[in-house]
Parts: C-alpha cells; sequence; structure tokens
C-alpha cells in the first residue's frame, strides 16, 4: 500500500524528515496579518498539516497534489510588501493548482525555509514520476486513512459502511458485508493493509471493460499479441505499426512479468492501458506542437485574456500581478493591461472608474519578463488601453524598454518595410505592443513621421467601444467620437505589427485598412457583424488580427461563449481567465493541443481571401463533407460528492454537447442513475450530425440530477473533435477550475464517420 511507497521515499532525506517533524512559520495575509502555525507532513508524505498555536483550534490540511509549484523568496505581491521586515531567503510561496490563492509563508530561519523548499519539490517531483500501479496505490491509501477513524491500522464493518458512503456508493448492507467477509482473509472482524486493497479492487471489478477484453480473448484469461493486434485495428481503428504498437504496450502496461514473457497481456495490464494517456479520448499525438507555425499570425487563434489584473469582478475585485502569472502559465498569449496616471509620476494599472485595486505599471512589466515564455516560446502579445498623460507614457515606454529589453519587438524583423504579419515562429521569445500608434508603419521607414515628441490619435478606448452596452450611452458615444488624444512618440515607437484602429466597415477596411491594424469589438458588436455579414467577417480576420471582449454588462467576469468568434476567424477572443465555467473550459479545450502553446493554426478555408466561407451556410463551401459522431457512455467512476451533506450521493447524468457553427450547436443526455456516483452504468448512445468538423468541440458534463432544483455540476471534459481518438476511451475529468481529479473518468466508444 502507500504508506510502503511513502517510507522508501523518505529514508535518507534530511528535509522530509524534519517536515515530518513539524515546525512553526508564519501565515503572511497582508503587512497587517501574519500569524504564527505549526506545519507538519503527514506521515502519509502527501498531506501538509497546520494548525494555530492555541490549543483547541481547528487544523487545517492540503495535499501535495494540490501544489503546482514553489516559489522562494520575495516572489508574491504579499511578500514584496513586508520585504522590509523579513529577509528573502526566509519568505517562499506555495501555489496551488486552478484559481485557489496562494499560501505565502516565513521561516524562522533560511535553512528551515531551504528545507520545505527543497522537500515539497521533492514531493511534487515523486508525485510526477509516479507510475499508474503506484497512483493507483496512491489512492486506495488515502481512502484506508479516511475510513480509519480510530487510527488503528484496521478497519472495521463499520468504517467500512461509513467509507462507501464517502466514495459516493449505495450498497445495500447485506452485499457489503459479503464483500467485506471475502475480503477478511485472516477473519479478524476488521481489514487490514492488504485484505483492504482486495475489498477496494472487488468494489472496482470493471465489468464494463471485462466484457470488452473477453471478446477478443481467445481463452477469456488473457490477450496474445494477435489477439491485442486485432482490438487495436478493429476498434480503436489503428492502422500504423500495429504489431509493433502491441509489443509496446504490453511493455508498458502488463504488470505480471509471466504474461510479458508470453508476449501477452493481463485483464489488469489491459485495464491499466485503457485507463493512460495512450487510452484516453485525447489523441496524444496532438499534445505536442504539430501544426504549421509559419504562416502569418492572423491565421491562428491566439489564447486571450480580458482585464489580465483582475482577481475577481470589474467593480470591486482586486487587482494582482498573480492574474498575469497565472494567464501565462496557461499558456495565454495576449495580456491586457488598463493603464491610468499614478501619483509620484508612477503609471498603474486598474479597471478605470471603478473601485477594484491598483498596482503599478512597472510591475506588471517585470512580470512579463520574467513569465512571458515559460509555458510556450511563441510571441505574447500585450494589449494596452491607455489613458495615461504623455509625461507617464514615455515613464510606460522607458519600463518596457529598460525592463524587457530585447525581448520587446521595436522594428519589423528584417528592419524593412514589411507587406504581410510575420508567423509565430519568426516572432519567437518576442513580446509585441498593441496599442494606438502615430501614423503608420510605412512613415517609420521612409522618414514622414511627425518630428515632434507627441502626436494626436482619436480616442477609442474600451469604454467607447462599449457605448451601446452602457446605461450612459448617449454621453460615452459622444466622448468616443469626437475626443482627441495626446501620444507619447517614445510609446508610439514601440508599436509594429499590431496598432490599434477604430473600425468603420468591412468594405472601408478592405480599400483601405494595412495588415498590421487590430480592431477591438464588444461581443455585441461582434454578434451584429457576425449576423449581417459572416462571410465579409471571415474575409476580414483572414487579413488582419481582430480582438474581441466581454461586454460591459459583465460587471461578475462572466464570459461569452468565445465559439461563436472562433466561428467568424477571430483571432484574439478574450475571456476572464479568473472566471470558470463554460467559456474558460472551450478556451482550455481548443488550445490543449499544439503543446499548449497558445496558438492554433485556424482551418485552411479561413486563412484563404479567395474562400468564402459563411458560418451560417456551412454547406456552401468548398470541400464539404459532414460527419456523424456517435458516443456510446458507457460507465463513469468514482465521480466526486458534490453535496456534503451526511449520507447524500451523487444521481448522475452525462451531457454531450457540440459546440461549432451555428447548424452544429447540439446537445444530448443520458439518463441519470440513481444514487451511484462510484460506479454508474448507462450503454446510452448519443449521435450528432457535424457540418463544420473542423471547427466542432466537444464538452462532456457530468451534473447531478435534481429534479427539484438545478442540476449539480460533478466535473467536466473538453476538447477539438480533430483531436479525438475513435474506440473504447477513458475521458478523466476536470473539476470546475479545470484541475484534474483522478481517478474521476467516464468510459466511452467513440465512432465517427462520413455522412452518406
Amino acid at each position: 500500500m502507500a504508506s510502503i511507497g511513502s517510507d522508501l521515499r523518505i529514508q535518507g532525506d534530511d528535509n522530509l524528515q524534519s517536515m515530518l517533524v513539524g515546525t512553526v512559520m508564519r501565515k503572511i495575509k497582508s503587512r497587517t496579518w501574519k500569524k504564527q502555525r505549526y506545519f507538519k507532513l503527514q506521515d502519509d508524505c502527501m498531506t501538509i498539516w497546520y494548525k494555530s498555536k492555541k490549543a483547541g483550534k481547528a487544523h487545517s490540511t492540503f495535499s501535495v497534489s494540490d501544489v503546482e509549484a514553489v516559489r522562494e523568496g520575495h516572489q508574491s505581491e504579499v511578500l514584496l510588501s513586508i520585504a522590509d521586515e523579513f529577509p528573502a531567503d526566509r519568505c517562499f510561496t506555495l501555489v496551488f493548482r486552478g484559481r485557489r490563492g496562494n499560501l505565502d509563508l516565513v521561516a524562522e530561519s533560511a535553512e528551515e525555509a531551504q528545507s520545505w523548499i527543497r522537500g515539497i519539490r521533492k514531493l511534487i517531483e515523486n508525485l510526477e514520476n509516479m507510475g499508474e500501479r503506484e497512483k493507483l496505490d496512491q489512492w486506495i491509501g488515502d481512502w484506508f486513512k479516511k475510513a480509519d477513524k480510530n487510527n488503528d491500522g484496521r478497519m472495521n464493518f463499520k468504517e467500512v459502511q461509513d467509507l462507501l458512503k464517502m466514495m459516493n456508493v449505495d450498497m445495500n448492507e447485506h452485499h457489503a458485508h459479503h464483500l467485506f467477509t471475502m475480503a477478511d482473509k485472516s477473519q479478524s472482524g476488521t481489514l487490514e493493509d492488504d485484505e483492504f486493497v482486495l475489498f477496494y479492487k472487488m468494489l472496482t471489478q470493471r465489468e464494463d471493460v471485462l466484457k470488452v477484453f473477453q471478446d477478443y480473448s481467445g481463452d477469456g484469461q488473457k490477450l496474445n499479441q494477435r489477439d491485442l493486434e486485432d482490438f487495436l485495428r478493429e476498434e480503436q481503428l489503428e492502422v500504423d505499426d500495429v504489431q509493433q504498437h502491441a509489443k509496446q504496450l504490453i511493455e508498458r502496461y502488463e504488470p505480471s512479468d509471466t504474461a510479458k514473457l508470453l508476449n501477452a497481456m493481463t485483464f489488469d495490464g489491459f485495464l491499466m492501458y485503457l485507463d493512460s494517456v495512450e487510452g484516453s479520448i485525447f489523441n496524444p499525438r496532438r499534445s505536442g506542437v504539430f501544426q504549421d507555425m509559419t504562416q502569418p499570425l492572423c491565421h491562428y487563434f491566439i489564447s486571450s485574456s480580458h482585464n489580465t489584473y483582475l482577481m475577481e469582478d470589474q467593480l470591486r475585485g482586486q487587482s494582482s500581478v498573480e492574474g498575469y502569472i497565472r494567464a501565462l502559465k496557461r499558456g495565454c498569449r495576449c495580456v491586457e493591461v488598463d493603464c491610468w496616471d499614478g501619483a509620484s509620476g508612477e503609471p498603474i494599472v486598474y479597471h478605470g472608474h471603478t473601485f477594484t485595486s491598483k498596482i503599478l505599471f512597472k510591475d506588471v512589466v517585470n512580470v512579463l519578463g520574467n513569465y512571458a515564455f515559460k509555458a510556450s516560446e511563441y510571441p505574447v502579445i500585450l494589449s494596452i488601453e491607455n489613458h495615461c498623460s504623455v509625461e507617464q507614457q514615455r515613464v510606460m515606454a522607458q519600463y518596457l524598454d529598460r525592463i524587457l529589453g530585447d525581448k520587446l519587438l521595436k522594428s519589423t524583423l528584417d528592419g524593412k518595410v514589411a507587406v504581410r504579419l510575420p508567423s509565430p515562429e519568426d516572432l519567437k521569445g518576442k513580446i509585441l505592443l498593441k496599442a494606438k500608434k502615430i501614423g503608420g508603419l510605412e512613415e517609420s521607414f521612409n522618414g514622414t513621421t511627425e518630428d515632434s515628441l507627441t502626436g494626436e490619435v482619436s480616442d477609442e478606448d474600451e469604454a467607447a467601444e462599449i457605448d451601446e452596452d452602457n446605461l450612459h450611452r448617449d454621453s460615452l458615444r459622444r466622448r468616443g467620437k469626437k475626443s482627441k488624444q495626446r501620444l507619447s512618440k517614445e510609446l508610439s515607437d514601440c508599436v509594429v505589427y499590431c496598432k490599434s484602429v477604430h473600425f468603420s466597415s468591412f468594405k472601408h477596411s478592405r480599400i483601405h485598412s494595412k495588415f498590421y491594424e487590430v480592431s477591438s469589438f464588444t461581443e455585441s458588436k461582434a454578434r451584429k457583424h457576425l449576423r449581417e455579414a459572416g462571410a465579409e467577417f471571415v474575409h476580414h480576420n483572414s487579413r488582419q488580427l481582430t480582438r474581441i471582449y466581454p461586454t460591459g454588462f459583465r460587471t461578475d467576469s462572466s464570459n461569452f461563449n468565445p465559439q461563436e468568434m472562433w466561428n467568424a476567424g477571430c483571432q484574439i477572443v478574450a475571456l476572464n481567465f479568473q472566471t470558470a465555467g463554460e467559456g474558460m473550459d472551450l478556451n482550455d479545450g481548443l488550445f490543449s493541443q499544439n503543446g499548449r502553446c497558445g496558438y492554433i493554426l485556424k482551418p485552411e478555408f479561413m486563412r484563404q481571401p479567395k474562400r468564402r466561407f459563411d458560418p451560417e451556410t456551412p454547406q456552401n463551401r468548398d470541400a464539404y463533407q459532414p460527419l456523424t459522431l456517435n458516443i456510446q457512455v458507457i460507465s463513469g467512476q468514482q465521480l466526486p460528492k458534490v453535496n456534503i451533506k451526511e449520507g447524500s450521493i451523487v444521481d448522475p447524468l452525462v451531457r454531450v454537447e457540440i459546440h461549432g457553427v451555428p447548424l452544429d450547436q447540439a446537445r444530448q443526455e443520458t439518463r441519470y442513475i440513481e444514487n451511484n456516483g462510484f460506479n454508474p452504468v448507462w450503454y446510452d448512445t448519443l449521435r450528432f450530425t457535424i457540418h463544420t468538423p473542423e471547427l466542432a468541440m466537444v464538452r462532456f458534463v457530468v451534473e447531478d440530477y435534481d429534479k427539484t432544483s438545478k442540476n449539480d455540476f460533478v466535473g467536466q471534459y473538453t476538447l477539438p473533435l480533430s483531436c479525438i481518438q475513435q474506440g473504447y476511451r477513458h475521458i478523466h475529468l476536470l473539476s470546475r477550475d479545470g484541475t484534474s481529479i483522478p481517478p474521476s473518468s467516464l468510459f466511452v466508444h467513440v465512432r465517427i464517420t462520413e455522412l452518406e
């Protein structure tokens, strides 16, 4: 069991040994909130426990698997704020997965801080290197710990009954007792280590997978290599070097050395293969960078964030550089900065005319310099909404130049007048400024730019663009059309390939606009253009970049559905990354392919100006070939509890949603299964016709059915149709936050065929 692995891991590691003993550290929430807490690593080497020094206070725990990274020194806003009080070598920050807040800590000494930093990093590394079998052992060990209430290392029948409820299983007492007795080999009336493993295996027996295994097994006991090859060809629809792949699968997933010598796979090995990355619905060949990255920037969808500095809502939310760190680490390639004049000549970033808190522009640029290329080497676009005076614009330009250095693109790549946008490949490691510019790119080469240090540009920022979505529409419209803004030449010169311009009409753009000009639309304006001139919109986006952002009414930082904007070929579809839900699920799903690099090549028919693709009438395009998608939802495994009420068990249903062109938008559901979140079985088949497969996204949602109120969310997984592997596949579910929730999964069978 897991504890054995834990013992091996800590032997000879002084850092882990001292963490097991525990230590007092300060937990820091602000300059004024600094409290001592006792921290200790639990014996499972997976859980960190902490509590107040005061007797009787409740304790808290978190799992090492929830920690994404450890930052040393003053690497968070909170720790920077107390830098004068505690030296950097005693400070560190635990960064959690998803949208959970950081944990900022100060140790009593630099040695103690290092001990915890190294120890936690070692535990994270151990977790990442764990094999499938070790992960299962860890999982079983976790359940054993939860159920063993009196900590005596064995489990009586009452504890087993409580455990079943925790695990989302509604089993009658007679059957539960029968399994308990069968597992209790020592007949002691309790289950110890190996007996509990046996009990767990009986509980998780996969009849659905066994059925498939026996259909292909000659003797019902194993798959020889030929049997496995037949399964891979007939069910998984593999064609390339199937013989070699079958050998590799046996080598990789078969736990029995005897079976390996016979070139065969037992049921355990077969289940481990189906539960692995290779048995997942997402095609692993799509996980690295596989697309052509040498096309012009406007030929890609670009992962983009709106009001990146906000951690919460648009009215009173906290502004933080953490928003930029999180977005960039998720592969976001276009971040936004709203700049305003601050005190002492320091430009600040916040959501203007609201009660959101303020951060310094230079701190944002520092973060950009440090984190821009950690998740992806492809270019980052810094979208600036500029409300600053000329003086503070000069300060902004100085910070950009000084802090970013060579990373900041300040001239065309070859020093000549360009005729089209460069590619992501050309721009690797570069940060591009998207902002207003005095004159055009051509003038800066032929010397016709005015020599003065400032210039005038029309002021059409987001506040003005929101005019028709805002209660003060008349005054804003007047302001947006009439006002002029002074622009500093230094900041203007930092803008090369992304000059922000006002959009007049598609006809005007066709005749007058330049390839380096970028227009921004609110979601409602974009929808209007999409309805009235879909093909024109697609054509416009084949030549230049377009940015779409949420309407001003979304003060709660909710998101629109990005799919309808991708349908028009809009590249920079800016979402509130801090807000979980359907919008971000689709964004995460689209950008989960191609190395998560933040750039996805648009379909060929959206890149060619001569092609006339209209998302409203996809059947009119060249090479139109609709597909049929058949998904048999077979079963679910160990779904998380959503209702914390004692004895409450999930009634799960699965909804499959297709997001794509309007003709493809569809959703279908399975039945709900009463009182079984542990191993529900459906065998329900859902069928969809898909007219534009290249743009289609498939979202699997599991909900807890409730006949009297809205269903509760249980888990989801979203991916492009083009990344789906056919055959028998597991879908590893994600939480509302987009983080994994192992071992929760769905088991499905997928077939995609051309529609006759």
